[in-house]
């Protein structure tokens, strides 16, 4: 099984970029897909996330508005369209297939719970470099 996240670049303040995920060995529809960065020095974050069972999405307070998550299950990827792109948008971007939603959801929405381990999601992409530049 082999997840891989492709799309990434350097684009200026403003632009926009489209990330894609996709997989090998793993029908992605049958997961929960999320997206996440991490800048350097920094934690990684949750982005966003979609859900298998009805397509719901869900997105951390700095995707809202911006960034939008979408599936293609005939191609078997999972996009992540991203737009208005700021210099703090600047990370490597990986996506992550899981079962359980929930643990998406800990690290997307405030108050959902106690975050759970990045170890608790089954399979992590090799990630993608997005830079924006000032």
């Amino acid at each position: 099984v082999q997840l891989q996240a492709s799309g990434g670049g350097l684009v200026q303040t403003g632009g926009s970029l489209r990330l894609s995920c996709t997989a090998s060995g793993l029908m992605l529809g049958e997961y929960n897909i999320g997206w996440f960065r991490q800048a350097p020095g920094k934690e990684r974050e949750g982005v966003s996330c979609i859900a298998s069972s009805d397509g719901a999405t869900y997105y951390a307070k700095s995707a809202k508005g911006r960034f939008t998550i979408s599936r293609d299950n005939v191609k078997n990827t999972v996009y992540l369209e991203m737009s208005s792109l700021k210099p703090e948008d600047t990370a490597v971007y990986y996506c992550a297939a899981t079962k359980i939603v929930y643990y998406l959801l800990t690290h997307i929405l405030p108050d959902v719970g106690k975050k759970t381990n990045y170890d608790d999601v089954e399979y992590w992409g090799q990630g993608t470099q997005v830079t924006v530049s000032s």
